[in-house]
């Protein structure tokens, strides 16, 4: 039984040590003994020597690789290393759709990574004066990634809809062999053309490169919701479903109709028009604000419906993001709800708003300081094609909270 032990340790050993060094998050190493770990940490550069007994080791091995994490966050543990590379080389950790998008159609996978980068960066613009900011760090992140709270209803929203867009952008573009322009021969005319009538004597014709959004939703939809589909029918699994979905559909409901007029003398006498997707910015302030009007919910009696909690509240619908439990207050550093303070983060002493030193300082105060600031200036373009720039020393009056 000890043989059989010491045989099974040893494996889990030897696959966490792969595990780490193959996610470039840290270097691992064993000391003769096999009982101590010692961890570098590429970030901070710090090296610490924490004895573990086997049972203690293989806790942390399966602590280090939450079941809850799906889809993008499984595949390479943060959406901020989005690496397709890395992505494949777990396809082990992927199954169904996912493993064979990594297999079969890897340029793909790769408009994914750039998809949930495009995401992650729109996170952080949104939440930029929040106490919460999106951070970028990684262990952070993996735990608001493990709560059904608001923001991760909204990461896992901003996330789908970031693949939606860029793989839908990269058919457009003749990036992929699998998609191209949108096929438009079947649809009716634009609603903006039906209205003027024939009186106006305007023609038209779908034409140009239609952002082709049906196929960026399916590979988005399939690669997303994967691990999802196939796990239980949880209050949790129902929760990231709709809202990935919620923030797929806030990329495919909002399309836009645009149009190039073409005629002699710069006459309108024919109108080729086609569809576009909306700006990646219009999509993340749509989803700040289902965000902002998120619905809590609680898991009906048969496993398979979520009810809203609170009475005379309508259900939410496909569009709405969707959580389960009260987010923390993001005051103070915790490791456990993934809150890194706000303590040193600047605010606005004048607004009245979340960015405001009174809320975003969570009523602590704020120190005001005056620093200098290298910035470009008396920029001026030069034939053809330079812009050169003179350096400006600015003195700005920050505000940091306490």
């Amino acid at each position: 039984m000890m043989r059989f032990l010491d045989v099974y340790y040893s494996g889990v050993l030897n696959l966490l040590r792969n595990l780490l060094h193959r996610t470039s998050l840290f270097h691992l190493w064993t000391s003769p003994s096999a009982s101590d770990l010692t961890l570098l940490s590429f970030g901070r550069h710090l090296t610490m020597t924490i004895p573990l007994s086997r049972t203690q080791l293989a806790l942390f091995f399966i602590l280090l690789c939450p079941v809850n994490i799906i889809g993008l966050w499984w595949a390479v543990g943060s959406p901020l290393v989005m690496d397709p590379n890395s992505i494949c080389r777990k396809t082990k950790r992927l199954a169904g759709k996912q493993a064979e998008l990594c297999q079969t159609q890897p340029e793909i996978v790769n408009e994914v990574a750039k998809g949930a980068k495009l995401g992650v960066r729109e996170c952080q613009y949104q939440f930029r004066f929040r106490r919460w900011n999106c951070t970028s760090q990684n262990k952070y992140f993996g735990k608001i990634l493990q709560q059904d709270i608001r923001e991760t209803a909204f990461v896992y929203a901003i996330t789908a809809a970031g693949v939606t867009h860029a793989v839908t952008q990269a058919c457009s573009m003749g990036e992929l062999l699998q998609c191209g322009c949108e096929a438009t021969r079947s649809r009716g005319p634009p609603p903006r053309l039906a209205s003027i009538g024939p009186t106006e004597g305007v023609k038209w014709e779908w034409g140009g490169c239609g952002d082709d959004v049906e196929f960026g939703y399916e590979k988005s939809k399939q690669f997303m919701d994967t691990r999802r589909r196939k796990g239980k029918s949880d209050i949790r699994t129902l929760i990231d479903l709709h809202n990935n979905e919620a923030g797929r559909l806030a990329v495919k409901n909002y399309m836009r109709t645009e149009c190039k007029c073409h005629g002699l003398s710069g006459s309108c006498t024919l109108r080729t028009c086609w569809k576009k997707m909306p700006h990646f910015r219009e999509v993340g302030n749509r989803l700040l604000e289902r965000f902002n009007g998120a619905s809590k919910v609680m898991g009906g009696n048969d496993g398979k419906t979520l009810i809203p909690v609170g009475q005379n509240i309508k259900p939410p619908d496909k569009q709405d993001l969707i959580y389960s439990a009260e987010s923390p207050d993001f005051c103070l550093p915790n490791r456990k709800t993934g809150s890194l303070g706000t303590r040193g983060r600047m605010c606005n002493s004048t607004a009245l708003d979340v960015s405001g030193c009174d809320l975003l300082c969570c009523e602590r105060g704020h120190r005001d300081e005056t620093v200098v600031l290298e910035e470009n200036c008396l920029c001026s373009f030069h034939w053809c094609c330079v812009v050169q720039c003179k350096k400006c020393l600015v003195r700005k009056e920050l505000s940091l909270c306490h």
